[in-house]
């Protein structure tokens, strides 16, 4: 694809064909420099089949900005619209709206709040909240959503995977088996939510981060076939990367080849005054050949140097490899929190494809509409109760036990105020019959989580690097109960809203379905 097509295909035009109708609809009612509100939010956790998340790591916000600056309708673009015909052969874009477009529209009037990248967040909670012209807002909902839920769901992924793997280094390498350019928005997610390096060179530049990889088999294949061997392949790589020399073991004969010649380059290595970091294993059972490598390392004098396993590693995959060298690793006189330290992960294919779960459902509803001054909540009704969404001008609590763990995020009204309250009466969203009561003594904190983002179009956040966001996911997971972590059948974690919110969304399903029965009905 050309620079200048490409520039089309993922500039104003990255959008839905309905965003631009709809606008139109709106241009010629007059409704389109109406002020609007529109809450995006998901609505389930991803569930992998086997497993599902219990939580998920918010990210991809600072990217949907960097868009919204780009963004711009320009002449191109304009053409293009202009020459598209309906199925009778008429246009399907007006002049005088495709002039507008050209020459006022603009996300300088958009207003948002949103909550910070890193942190946990939970079902039917407002993320991002985006106020602004209605045409505008409108427009915003594809580029929107297609940014914060992929990076919201590869760095949920990568969030359990760090957990998964007790927090050991961790390395992502999608990049050969990534969407296209996603994987360039999965690496960053990925750092966000657990990853500590990638191998994608590029984004790694980008984020400030050194990008890291070892080598292939086709390395070991080329010496092979020129009749070198592979003990001098491996001495080739030590030679020209002394102190970053990981070999990769298991293109021949992982125990009686690869291990052994590897030791053999060590020795040499460290003869001449370097430290070898360690092996890598790619293929057959990890946990057994983690262990024997352990002990043949050990046996060489070589404790200290690391294990990178890789191979389709997800958390699952992980847990039963710690689970079995746990078990394992004493049979054969190796210490298994020891091996456990000095293990690294090669994530790959199941990270930056979100296996098992390919999508997070998130969406984005229009909950208030300003008329004449006044801002009128607006609700959709859904036969299917957790389609139907919180009305209103919102803001989004944490509260935290006397333990302080999170307990329950709250949805108020604006301008509520629940720290303040002496009781605070939490109501199932979707269920009547189901609330509860805190009191002030078990409660230790009523944390905001929505912050001012935009104002007219411009930043008034920080935006802070890919290592105080990671400090956020970790914090936040920690204040999370061990229930609500834990990769099988997670507790569930409560979402609520005070009984102002549900009073006005009950009140609104009633005038709805009064006032809008079908005529002749």
């Amino acid at each position: 694809m050309k620079a200048n097509d490409r520039q089309t295909a993922e500039g104003i035009l990255f959008t839905d064909q309905y965003q631009l109708t709809m606008g139109q609809v709106y241009f010629r009612m007059g409704l389109h420099e109406r002020e609007a509100q529109f809450d995006h939010f998901f609505r389930n956790y991803p569930d992998y089949g086997m497993h599902k998340a219990g939580y998920c790591i918010n990210a991809g916000l600072e990217w949907v900005l960097d868009w919204m600056e780009e963004a711009h309708f320009r002449e191109k673009d304009i053409a293009y619209l202009r020459s598209q015909k309906n199925r009778t052969g008429t246009r399907v874009f007006d002049d005088d709206y495709l002039d507008w477009l050209k020459h006022h529209f603009s996300f300088e009037g958009i207003q948002m709040m949103a909550i910070p990248e890193g942190r946990v967040v939970h079902p039917h909670v407002p993320l991002t909240i985006v106020r602004g012209p209605l045409i505008v807002a409108q427009i915003l909902e594809t580029a929107l959503l297609n940014q914060l839920n992929f990076q919201t769901l590869i760095a949920t992924k990568a969030a359990r995977i760090r957990e998964s793997g007790h927090a050991q280094l961790m390395l992502e390498f999608g990049l050969r088996r990534a969407h296209e350019r996603g994987a360039n928005a999965g690496a960053r997610a990925a750092l966000i939510g657990g990853a500590d390096f990638t191998s994608n060179v590029g984004i790694s530049h980008v984020l400030g981060f050194a990008p890291k990889g070892t080598h292939a088999h086709s390395m070991i294949q080329a010496f092979l076939a020129l009749g070198q061997g592979e003990v001098e392949a491996f001495r080739a790589y030590a030679e020209i990367y002394p102190d970053d020399c990981v070999l990769l073991v298991d293109t021949i004969d992982t125990l009686n080849s690869g291990v052994p010649n590897a030791i053999t380059v060590f020795e040499e290595l460290r003869r001449k005054g370097h430290e070898p970091v360690g092996v890598r294993l790619d293929s057959g059972d990890l946990a057994y050949l983690s262990i024997q490598v352990a002990k043949m390392l050990d046996a060489a004098n070589f404790p200290d140097t690391v294990i990178v396993l890789s191979n389709n590693l997800d958390e699952l995959v992980l847990w039963q490899i710690i689970t079995q060298i746990e078990e394992e690793a004493p049979r054969y006189g190796v210490d298994a929190q020891r091996l456990l330290r000095r293990l690294v992960y090669g994530v790959g294919t199941r990270l930056i494809t979100s296996n098992g779960a390919s999508s997070l459902g998130g969406v984005y509803k229009l909950v208030a509409l300003n008329d004449g001054g006044q801002w009128v909540p607006a609700i959709k009704i859904s036969e299917t109760p957790d389609k139907t969404p919180n009305p209103g001008d919102k803001r989004v609590w944490r509260i935290y036990d006397r333990r302080g763990k999170a307990t329950a995020d709250l949805i108020s009204l604006a301008g509520e105020t629940p720290e303040k309250m002496k009781e605070i009466i939490l109501r199932n969203p979707l269920n009547y019959a189901k609330r509860r009561t805190l009191n002030a003594g078990e409660v230790s904190e009523v944390e905001p989580l929505l912050s001012e983002i935009l104002r007219d179009g411009r930043r008034v956040a920080e935006f802070p690097d890919i290592p105080v966001l990671r400090e956020r996911r970790q914090a936040d997971v920690a204040r999370l109960d061990p229930g609500i972590r834990r990769l099988m059948n997670p507790h569930i974690y409560h979402v609520s809203i005070t009984q102002k919110l549900w009073d006005v969304k009950e009140q609104l399903i009633r005038e709805m379905k009064g006032n809008n029965h079908a005529e002749g009905a």
